[in-house]
C-alpha cells in the first residue's frame, strides 16, 4: 500500500511538472514561434533546468508537437458537441462545419499553433514525419463528423472527404481575414460568410439526394 501511495505521489507531481512545461512552452511559442523557441527559454518559464525537459520530451519540436496535439483534442471535443443537437444529417453537416469555424475564431492562438504563424509566416514547417502523421490525423478525426454526415446526405466517400477539405481551406481563409482585419475591406462578416458556404454545400448534397 505505502509502495502504491509512493508512486501515485510521484506520477501526481511528474504529471504536474509536465503541465507547468506544457503552459510554459505555449507561452513561449506565441511569443517566439517555433523557430525562435529554445528548451532552455521553456525551461526558464517554467522554472525548471533544461535536464528537466528532457525527462519528459526530447525536443522542442515534441513539445511543441503535444501542445498541438492537444489543441485538436479541444477542437474534437467542440465539434463533437455541437453535432450532439442536431438531428437530421443536413443539421450534423452544418453543426459540426460551423463548430470547427468558430472554434478557431474563438481561440486565433490555436489557428496560429495549427499553421506555424508565429512569426514564422506561411512556411513548410514540419515537425518530422511520425509527428506530422499523428497530428494530421488528430486534425482529421476532429473534422470526420463533416465527412460523415455528407455521406448520410448521400455523397461518395471521395466527395465527403472533398467537401471537408473544401470546408477547411474556406474556414482558413476567412478565419486569416478575420484575425488580420482584412474581412473588413469587403464590408463582409467572415461568420456569416462561412454560413453561407456550408449552407449552400448542404443544399447541393441534399438536392443530388432527391435526383
Amino acid at each position: 500500500m505505502e509502495q502504491e501511495q509512493r508512486i501515485g505521489r510521484q506520477k501526481a507531481v511528474s504529471e504536474l511538472k509536465r503541465g507547468l512545461i506544457m503552459d510554459a512552452a505555449r507561452k513561449v511559442f506565441e511569443a517566439e514561434g517555433l523557430e525562435g523557441a529554445s528548451l532552455r527559454a521553456i525551461a526558464t518559464a517554467a522554472g525548471y533546468t533544461p535536464a528537466a525537459l528532457y525527462f519528459h520530451f526530447e525536443s522542442k519540436e515534441a513539445i511543441y508537437a503535444e501542445v498541438l496535439r492537444e489543441s485538436l483534442a479541444d477542437l474534437a471535443k467542440a465539434v463533437a458537441r455541437a453535432i450532439t443537437r442536431a438531428k437530421t444529417p443536413a443539421d450534423q453537416l452544418r453543426a459540426a462545419a460551423m463548430a470547427f469555424f468558430r472554434y478557431y475564431a474563438d481561440n486565433p492562438k490555436d489557428l496560429d499553433l495549427g499553421f506555424y504563424l508565429f512569426r514564422g509566416g506561411m512556411k513548410p514547417h514540419g515537425l518530422g514525419k511520425e509527428r506530422d502523421e499523428i497530428l494530421n490525423t488528430a486534425l482529421e478525426l476532429a473534422m470526420h463528423p463533416i465527412a460523415d454526415a455528407a455521406q448520410a446526405l448521400g455523397a461518395r466517400h471521395e466527395e465527403a472527404r472533398l467537401l471537408m477539405a473544401d470546408i477547411f481551406a474556406h474556414a482558413a481563409g476567412l478565419l486569416l481575414l478575420a484575425h488580420t482585419g482584412r474581412i473588413r475591406m469587403f464590408g463582409a462578416s467572415a461568420p456569416r460568410l462561412m454560413e453561407r458556404f456550408v449552407d449552400g454545400a448542404t443544399l447541393d448534397l441534399t438536392e443530388k439526394k432527391k435526383r
